[in-house]
C-alpha cells in the first residue's frame, strides 16, 4: 500500500489556496485525500485544524482575487470594540465591488458593496476594510449604543506610551465625510445618529455606554478625562465628571483589580477627594444592571455639591 505524503508544513498548520499548494508541489489528487478538507473554490484547510480566525481570513483573501475581508471578521481582526454576542464569532464577511460576481463561497458571508479605494487596504498580507469603513459596515448590524461605542474608539487620542501612535485612527470629520458619500448604504440613518453622539475621550465601551445613559436620564453631558489639575503633567484624571460640582466618575474594569493599578487608583481618588471631589468608582455589577444603580448615586452626588459653597454658582439643572 502506497504511503500517503506528508503535507508541508505550511498546508499542514493552516488554510490555504489551490496555488498555494501546487507552488509547494502538491498535486490535485493529493488534495482529496482525507486528510484534506476542500472548503469551497480554490480554498482548502487540514482535516483536524482547530479554527483561527487570522488565518482562515488570510487563506480566504488569497483565494478572492479583487475581494477585501470585511464587516465583523474585519473588525474582530483589529481587535475593534464588538458587542459581547459578537466578539468571538466564527463569521467569516468577504466584500466584493460590484464589478465582479457576488461572493458564493460555502460557509462565507458575502458583500457586494460600492467602496471607495482609500476605504480598503492590505496588513500583513490580508486585503481588508479600514476601520473607519468596518465601523460604517457594521452601522446595519449593530445597535446605536453599540455603534457608539466603536466610534468612540475609532476617535479617542491614544496614549503614546501605551500604544505606540499619537494620533486616533480617525476624527469625527472624516467619518462624517465618509457617510456622506455613501448616503444609500443600508444603515447610513444609524450611522449619522451615532456620529452626533460619539465623543473624543471615551477610553472604552463601558465609559461610552455609561455616558449615553447619563444622556438618557436627562444628566447633564460630563466633561471626559477630567484632569484634577489641568494642564499639570502626570495630574490624576478622572474617567468623567463635573469640574464645576466637583463630582468625579472612574469606572473600574476588569485590569483595575491587578494589585498595583490597586494601590494606583487609592492614590488617583484620594488626591480628588483631598482637593474636594466627590468620587464615585463604578464596576462591571454597574454595567450589568445599564447603570441604573449608578445613575441614582450620580444624581444624589450632583445634588449633595449643588449644597456645597465651592460649587453652588455658575451650574445648575441636573436633570
Amino acid at each position: 500500500m502506497k504511503r500517503r505524503t506528508e503535507l508541508p508544513v505550511p498546508l499542514s498548520a493552516a488554510p490555504f489556496t489551490f496555488a498555494d499548494a501546487r507552488l509547494l508541489g502538491i498535486s490535485r489528487s493529493r488534495l482529496r485525500q482525507s486528510d484534506i478538507n476542500h472548503v469551497s473554490r480554490g480554498l482548502y484547510r487540514p482535516a483536524g485544524w482547530s479554527f483561527e480566525l487570522e488565518a482562515a481570513a488570510r487563506a480566504l483573501s488569497d483565494a478572492s482575487p479583487g475581494a477585501w475581508i470585511s464587516h465583523v471578521t474585519a473588525a474582530r481582526l483589529r481587535c475593534q470594540i464588538l458587542p459581547p454576542w459578537l466578539s468571538d464569532t466564527e463569521e467569516l464577511h468577504l466584500s466584493k465591488p460590484r464589478a465582479l460576481p457576488e461572493v458564493r463561497r460555502k460557509g462565507i458571508v458575502g458583500h457586494t458593496v460600492l467602496t471607495l479605494d482609500d476605504e480598503v487596504e492590505t496588513v500583513d498580507g490580508i486585503r481588508i476594510s479600514t476601520r473607519s469603513r468596518t465601523w460604517l459596515d457594521l452601522a446595519r448590524r449593530l445597535s446605536l449604543p453599540e455603534l457608539v461605542c466603536m466610534g468612540d474608539e475609532l476617535v479617542r487620542i491614544p496614549r503614546f506610551q501605551l500604544e505606540g501612535r499619537r494620533e486616533p485612527f480617525a476624527t469625527t470629520d472624516q467619518l462624517r465625510s465618509m457617510v456622506i458619500r455613501h448616503p444609500n448604504l443600508q444603515g447610513i440613518v444609524r450611522a449619522r445618529a451615532a456620529l452626533d453622539l460619539m465623543r473624543v475621550g471615551s477610553d472604552s465601551g463601558p465609559e461610552t455606554l455609561l455616558r449615553l445613559a447619563m444622556g438618557d436620564a436627562g444628566l447633564p453631558e460630563p466633561e471626559l478625562q477630567v484632569a484634577l489639575h489641568p494642564g499639570r503633567l502626570g495630574s490624576p484624571t478622572a474617567d468623567l465628571g463635573y469640574r464645576r460640582r466637583r463630582v468625579a466618575i472612574q469606572y473600574d474594569g476588569g485590569h483595575h483589580l491587578l494589585p498595583a493599578q490597586i494601590f494606583s487608583d487609592r492614590r488617583r481618588d484620594k488626591a480628588f477627594e483631598a482637593a474636594g471631589w466627590i468620587v464615585l468608582v463604578l464596576t462591571k455589577d454597574d454595567l450589568a444592571d445599564d447603570f441604573r444603580n449608578a445613575i441614582s448615586r450620580i444624581k444624589r452626588s450632583l445634588r449633595t455639591a449643588s449644597q456645597s459653597p465651592a460649587s453652588a454658582a455658575g451650574f445648575s439643572n441636573t436633570g
